[in-house]
């Protein structure tokens, strides 16, 4: 499949949540990279509630790149989801760090495309745009990066000039191969079409709007029942977003060639 970017232009519509979500009910196997500039990982000290220690892996594949042996280590700072196909690779423990990694970024995205040839896709958090140490490096190597975004007004004024820039970029080739719109409760107020036409990328889904169970991604509540259900509204929505996500960068790739090498 791919390398799929997810980030947000301002608030918090759930980028994190909404990455993992999709990584969970992926259909092969997933890494799903955090790379938030904010740092702290949301995702290990949300979803894993603290239980899990990352060895500082951004450390590491710093030293690893600088030895020429990224491709060699990035396996080993990999932690797995249990009873999953998910794998996490943790991000920067504080702003601070991910200031040293801009470099990191650009040779990490090369060998994570790379693993599309042993039946891994990427699926990565950005976080939200416009903040300084932002991960470009991987942003500009997606197939596919998505806008994430609450459907009010303010949410979408800050969108809109992130969709602009970002179609610039996919256009002249300084960005992801393709950008699109992944919604976070539509109809609240604004519906699909709506959104669309006021940010002229396509929304390519519509994720429920449903807090509770958001909490069991976010935050790692116990659903009701033990186990998170196939037909919980908000899973139902990540697995139609998967199977979009899929459907879009195939057309995409068969748009730029038979073979589709992008």
């Amino acid at each position: 499949m791919a390398l799929i970017v997810l980030a947000s232009a301002s608030g918090s519509p759930g980028v994190t949540t909404t990455a993992l979500g999709l990584a969970l009910v992926w259909h092969r196997p997933v890494i799903l990279v955090d790379a938030d500039p904010v740092g702290g990982s949301a995702l290990l000290a949300g979803y894993f509630q603290g239980t899990v220690c990352d060895d500082d892996a951004m450390v590491t594949l710093v030293l690893a790149r600088r030895d020429g042996r990224l491709a060699d280590v990035l396996p080993q700072t990999l932690i797995t989801i249990p009873g999953s196909h998910v794998s996490i690779l943790p991000g920067p423990k504080s702003h601070a760090q991910a200031g040293s990694l801009s470099e990191l970024w650009a040779a990490l995205a090369y060998e994570l495309r790379a693993l599309e040839q042993t039946g891994q896709d990427v699926i990565v958090d950005a976080g939200r745009l416009g903040m300084v140490h932002s991960p470009q490096g991987l942003i500009r190597a997606a197939n596919l990066s998505l806008l994430l975004t609450r459907t009010d007004l303010p949410a979408l004024a800050a969108a809109r000039q992130w969709a602009s820039e970002w179609t610039e970029a996919a256009q002249d080739g300084t960005g992801a191969a393709s950008v699109a719109t992944l919604l976070v409760g539509a109809g609240r107020p604004y519906d699909a079409a709506e959104v669309a036409k006021v940010l002229a990328i396509p929304v390519l889904e519509s994720l429920a709007w449903d807090p509770r169970s958001a909490r069991v991604f976010s935050e790692g509540q116990k659903p009701s029942g033990g186990a998170w259900s196939q037909r919980d509204l908000l899973v139902r929505s990540y697995r139609a977003a998967a199977a979009a996500i899929n459907q879009r960068v195939t057309a995409d790739r068969l748009a730029v060639s038979p073979g589709g090498s992008r």
